[in-house]
């Protein structure tokens, strides 16, 4: 016993000598950072604090972290050395690249199993730091974990993308073709998850009759806390983010099912592991290409109406954000008065500076009415950037 604490203390060790780690930090803290200088140009105002997508790195994710550790952990689903080194080696290049729709688990784990399989056939091998990357077949076991894991990482995107999609969400002012403006919402936010994987090694010899179930011929294994990146880039025109996020993931996490299934499947017969873990990369490109073509059109569910003003983003913690209101809702009146633009909202607000009472159109084109106290405090639109 004393022996497997020790070797879980040196597992989480492990994680902080992967490079991935801060490369992940400090894109996190860069995110924020183009993040508030983007909505400081088009509103004048940052929406989120800046070090929110560092604070949400490891925070929003590490429930999802412990259910896919304790599963990986259960079962024994080892891992190869060489196949965490190429999810390692692709995920840092996804994130130098600022591509994050390669940052989607199924296509990190399908990229490096093609390059371990590849290796293979070509009998090549090489070193670094003292570590020897070579290839290997990936129907003894490497292929059904693979598959197993990226189904559990694919359902645990969807759910950091239905939970926390909507929130990064921010708005960019733009100019239609007919010289009228629009905005459009663009989120771009990593999570890492920290998970605890089998790997083949020394410290842990297999006690239990079933432990490890997969266990890729070895018969004895260590633990590494692998910093696995979860990555998601989202641009809408036409459509909210709160209509198009929730059918995006929910996309994905029946990809997530399915891939699954296909390594349950994979473990009677390998070569289907192998196939599910391409296809369904090839499927997750698909399902990107398909919400981004459809979000290209020159239709702006956020543009400037006749009819009010139309809201482009709420503050946090705002009055607005405490009356309910939300982006694509039009505000017809405040205190009584008609509004059209920014400075009748503005001079409207003015009339009861302690109390607002607001006539809203809401998503589904029905109205209502709200109404909060405004502190000396609060911001003097309260907590409003609209469109016009």
């Amino acid at each position: 016993m004393i022996e497997i604490l020790i070797e879980l203390f040196s597992a989480i060790g492990r994680m902080f000598l992967n490079p991935l780690l801060y490369i992940a930090i400090f894109m996190s803290i860069f995110l924020g950072y183009v993040r508030v200088k983007r909505e400081r140009k088009h509103f004048n105002i940052r929406i989120l604090w800046g070090w929110s997508e560092f604070a949400g790195l490891i925070k929003e994710g590490v429930w999802l972290a412990l259910i896919i550790s304790v599963i990986t952990l259960l079962f024994g689903l080892t891992q190869s050395v060489e196949l965490l080194f190429f999810v390692t080696a692709f995920s840092i290049l996804g994130l130098v690249l600022y591509q994050f729709h390669l940052l989607s688990p199924i296509i990190l784990f399908a990229l490096s199993m093609a390059a371990i399989i590849l290796m293979n056939i070509l009998n090549w091998s090489f070193q670094l730091l003292g570590l020897t990357i070579q290839g290997v077949n990936v129907l003894e076991g490497t292929a059904v974990t693979c598959a197993l894991v990226a189904g559990l990482l694919l359902m645990a995107e969807s759910r950091l993308m239905k939970k926390y999609g909507l929130y990064y969400a921010s708005p960019i002012i733009e100019k239609s073709k007919r010289g009228l403006h629009g905005v459009a919402f663009f989120t771009k936010k990593i999570w890492l998850l920290p998970i605890f994987f089998v790997i083949p090694g020394q410290a842990i010899d297999a006690y239990f009759p079933w432990w490890p179930q997969f266990s890729l011929n070895h018969q004895q294994f260590t633990l590494i806390l692998f910093p696995a990146i979860i990555g998601f880039q989202q641009k809408t025109r036409r459509s909210l983010p709160l209509n198009v996020y929730p059918k995006l993931s929910r996309a994905i996490f029946i990809l997530g099912e399915l891939v699954l299934i296909g390594g349950l499947v994979g473990y009677f017969y390998p070569i289907v592991a192998v196939v599910t873990v391409l296809v369904g990369a090839f499927l997750r490109l698909i399902i990107s290409y398909i919400y981004k073509v459809r979000e290209r059109r020159d239709v702006y569910a956020v543009s400037a109406r006749p009819n009010g003003v139309m809201i482009a983003a709420v503050l946090p913690n705002s009055p607005a954000e405490k009356m309910g209101l939300q982006a694509g809702e039009v505000i017809r009146k405040v205190n009584g008065m008609e509004v059209h633009n920014e400075l009748e909202l503005y001079k409207a607000l003015q009339i009861n500076a302690a109390h607002c009472k607001l006539e809203v159109l809401n998503h589904q084109n029905e109205l209502r009415l709200t109404q909060h106290v405004v502190h000396s405090k609060d911001h003097y639109r309260i907590g409003l950037l609209v469109v016009e």
